[in-house]
């Protein structure tokens, strides 16, 4: 199989509240493209390990029950989302608050971010549109270094702490902006999340509003695309 017959991969990584999952879903839809948040199966797992009763501080209870009960599908149509945990639909479960705080354990296991970056690819692989979004941690360096364009969306910390804030109304700014600082800092032990590595772009959202963002976002998969194909 050529190169230009297989899907065009878009890798998006950056911090939380950077906007990576609702900029990447829409410029998939803007694109046709399909569209993977990486996150969601961390996501999933975490929820399984609730489910299950699992010590998510126990490592190696943590493995065997993902190897055993592990069943992950998502659909990566940008129009139709969704994330099953072998016949339950997990698509709104895996944002509660609860979920989210069984995460971080989960993702520091090397053995797990190993298997489900394998899994990413998989899925990028058998895409049957001409290109996919995927986002989430280390994408870009770690999941898909060789991706045809590569892009570190970011914010400053306080515009990330009000994005984050008016989507969880539910909850205080300083209860928000709490939870957003301890993400970082957990997620900083395992990636470098702020910095953009060789061959990455950064888009930095700070001073652009959604769709300034998005567009940005296309500039860069346009421009790189274009370059690639000039060079070959």
């Amino acid at each position: 199989m050529g190169r230009h017959s297989l899907p065009i991969v878009v890798a998006i990584d950056g911090p939380a509240g950077s906007g990576k999952s609702t900029v990447s879903k829409a410029v998939a839809q803007k694109l046709e493209y399909a569209f993977l948040d990486t996150g969601a199966a961390y996501r999933a797992l975490a929820w399984l390990m609730l489910e299950e009763k699992v010590d998510t501080g126990n490592v190696d209870d943590v493995l065997v029950a993902a190897r055993r009960d592990f069943r992950y599908s998502i659909g990566t149509n940008p129009h139709g989302y969704f994330v099953k945990v072998g016949e339950t639909d997990v698509t709104d479960v895996i944002r509660r608050p609860e979920v989210t705080a069984a995460v971080a354990p989960i993702a520091r296991i090397p053995e797990v971010r190993a298997h489900l970056s394998e899994l990413f690819r998989t899925i990028a692989r058998q895409t049957d549109r001409p290109g996919i979004v995927v986002e989430g941690r280390d994408i870009t360096t770690v999941v898909a270094p060789d991706a045809e364009v590569r892009i570190l969306l970011t914010a400053d910390e306080q515009v990330r702490m009000t994005r984050r804030s008016a989507e969880i109304p539910t909850e205080s700014a300083q209860k928000v902006a709490d939870a957003l600082r301890t993400r970082d800092q957990a997620d900083s032990r395992v990636v470098d999340f702020m910095s953009a590595a060789d061959g990455v772009t950064t888009v930095d959202s700070t001073h652009l509003d959604f769709e300034q963002t998005v567009d940005a976002v296309i500039d860069v998969i346009t421009t790189r695309t274009a370059r690639n194909s000039h060079n070959d």
